[in-house]
């Protein structure tokens, strides 16, 4: 992505890009499993997974002559002032543009109830998506729609009609909108989109590979999206900077940031980053503090497919260790080594993060909930009760009887802050 890769270490996007775009086809461009913090929650902010956003958007991995920044933690607990949704003007790309400020230790020791797991991305009900094939991208052919895809998202054709076809109107994520004749014919008979289907493949630069979505909304409107197809890009545009220059000044913001808990901004590609680098510190804790793994247990995943739905996949973990070490010492980013399942192996990572698997045969470490500072010890009784009211909690959530969870919390801080 041009824009948002350039803007990695503090490019603006265009002007004409400030306005809000739609949400919901933003979010299915985006895919099923990307999650957006939400504003005004703290968050973590991993630089080594924002490097690998580079690497991979520009085919190269980081040299080893770029400078480290020792002072520089390989997880930043930052607020998160800001978020907004963003589409590359020449790729229809999507992308997210955060405003992080870190904490400083004393805001980091404060009391703190994470409760914000994040927006999932909301997927639209009525969608399709289909990964393009030679003959959709012909400039003399047409879009073969699925049949159940047709019936389920476009509206319904007359059939006394001979063709049955009528016209529809989608709009792309700038709001543009694409006039397409919807016919169902040949031998045998399909729905295909085709007068106006070649003007949109041309204006857009669309090739084998790329995905189309369709969204029947809730406002009865059609919603057109793009997927691009991962592919390395060969020439650079003269706008975007060097790799390495991009590495470089995304580290030196962020050690700025660190160093003076000043407001910093990132980008995020959901389709060209491996794996999100900022996530709820919610999310980050759950995961780090109260979950236990262990070399050899199983585990599963969620990944994408191509029809833009969800699937688990299965693995066995290995080994818990840094992914970089000299560089990266302490870091909980990809810290886990996995081995997956033969028959699933495909492009899995070689190397996951805590926050991304679901571990199978383990439980969650209770009684810590979440990080409480004590500044006075308890007396035995008082821990004892602290305990109790925990493991009751833990049935609470299990049993998923709300009122008694909030009871039981308040009882929890009661206990907390008794000397």
């Amino acid at each position: 992505m041009s824009s948002s890769s350039a803007a990695s270490i503090g490019q603006q996007p265009p002007e004409e890009e400030k306005k809000c775009l739609n949400s919901e086809l933003w979010h299915a461009c985006a895919g099923p499993l990307v999650c957006l913090p939400t504003v005004a929650t703290r968050v973590v902010y991993f630089p080594q997974g924002h490097s690998e956003q580079v690497a991979a958007s520009t085919n190269k991995e980081v040299d080893g002559h770029i400078p480290n920044y020792p002072n520089l933690p390989p997880q930043l607990i930052c607020q998160l002032h800001d978020v907004t949704m963003h589409a590359d003007v020449e790729t229809d790309e999507v992308y997210a543009q955060m405003t992080l400020q870190p904490l400083n230790p004393q805001e980091q020791n404060d009391p703190y109830l994470p409760a914000e797991m994040g927006i999932m991305s909301k997927q639209p009900t009525n969608y399709f998506c289909k990964t393009l094939t030679a003959s959709d991208t012909s400039t003399h052919g047409g879009f073969s729609v699925p049949r159940r895809a047709a019936e389920r998202v476009f509206p319904p054709l007359d059939f006394t009609q001979q063709p049955p076809a009528q016209e529809l109107i989608a709009r792309d994520i700038h709001d543009v909108e694409w006039k397409f004749r919807h016919i169902f014919r040949g031998q045998p008979k399909r729905h295909l989109l085709t007068t106006g289907w070649s003007v949109f493949v041309s204006a857009k630069r669309l090739v084998a590979g790329d995905s189309v979505l369709f969204i029947w909304n809730e406002k009865n409107q059609l919603l057109l999206g793009i997927r691009r197809a991962s592919r390395p890009q060969t020439v650079m545009p003269s706008s975007v900077l060097s790799s390495d220059s991009m590495h470089i000044g995304l580290l030196a913001a962020a050690a700025h940031a660190a160093a003076t808990n000043s407001r910093f901004t990132i980008f995020f590609n959901p389709r060209a980053s491996p794996s999100e680098f900022v996530i709820p510190l919610s999310k980050y804790i759950k995961a780090v503090f109260h979950t236990r793994i262990s070399v050899g247990m199983r585990f599963r995943m969620l990944f994408e497919t191509e029809e833009s739905s969800v699937r688990r996949y299965m693995g066995t973990i290995t080994e818990v260790s840094d992914a970089d070490p000299v560089r990266w010492p302490s870091s909980y980013w990809r810290s886990v080594k996995v081995g997956w399942d033969e028959s699933t192996a495909g492009e899995r990572p070689p190397r996951v993060s805590l926050w991304e698997i679901e571990p199978l045969t383990t439980f969650p470490m209770y009684p810590s909930l979440f990080p409480l500072r004590v500044k006075h010890p308890w007396y035995s009784g008082v821990a004892a009760l602290h305990g109790t009211l925990q493991i009751l909690m833990l049935v609470a959530i299990t049993l998923s009887a709300a009122p008694l969870v909030l009871w039981l919390f308040t009882c929890v801080i009661s206990v907390t802050a008794t000397k």
